[in-house]
């Protein structure tokens, strides 16, 4: 197993609709301390258009919507791969060096299924948001992985140790130390982030 060295660290990322609640982690495995929070905004104020994409189209067939949102969707993977680039530069620049990157967000969804527009839009936007994150993350040359907001508990209480309240009372003292806010998804950041230091220390 690889031991940790103390600048490195990982970033755990909770997809929203346009943004990202990004948690920096390092080591120790057993007790991760939290280096930065903060909100990672992925979409342009001056294109109103990118904070909710499938809105500005669902009247439409959901086979033209998706053609009619290709021009705004590069834009928002743009931004998300600019916005990542400027955190791992911003962290590289304070000694650290960026191990992996875990994703949480919409897991995948035969969105042409959904009957609504309006609840086919939300969710064609939890999954382009989390898409993008994944791919901002590997434009940047990060390893990745995503992680189904509905099953994350699970995957962590499998993979990591310590598991069950005392992996709970660890995210709670994440909490403390960083300060407020530190809500379900923060520590679902948090989390992402963990799995991603595990992975990298396992190797």
């Amino acid at each position: 197993m690889s031991k940790a060295n103390s600048n490195t660290v990982s970033i755990g990322m909770r997809a929203k609709t346009g943004r990202a609640i990004a948690v920096v982690l390092a080591g120790p495995l057993d007790s991760p301390r939290v280096i930065r929070r903060e909100e990672l905004t992925v979409w342009d104020p001056a294109i109103p258009a990118t904070y909710q994409p499938y809105h500005e189209v669902m009247e439409l067939p959901w086979e033209k919507a998706q053609v009619a949102v290709k021009k705004t969707e590069r834009r928002i993977g743009a931004i998300a791969t600019k916005t990542l680039a400027r955190l791992v530069e911003e962290l590289g620049a304070e000694g650290f060096v960026v191990c992996g990157v875990g994703i949480v967000g919409a897991g995948d969804r035969i969105l042409e299924k959904i009957g609504s527009t309006h609840i086919r839009a939300h969710a064609a936007e939890g999954v382009l948001f989390r898409q993008v994150l994944e791919a901002g993350a590997a434009a940047n040359g990060l390893p990745n992985r995503r992680f189904d907001e509905k099953t994350l508990e699970v995957t962590a209480e499998l993979e990591l140790k310590p598991t069950g309240s005392e992996r709970k009372s660890i995210l709670a003292e994440m909490g403390r130390a960083a300060g407020s806010p530190w809500r379900i998804d923060e520590k679902a950041a948090a989390t992402a982030a963990w799995l991603a230091l595990s992975a990298h220390l396992q190797k």
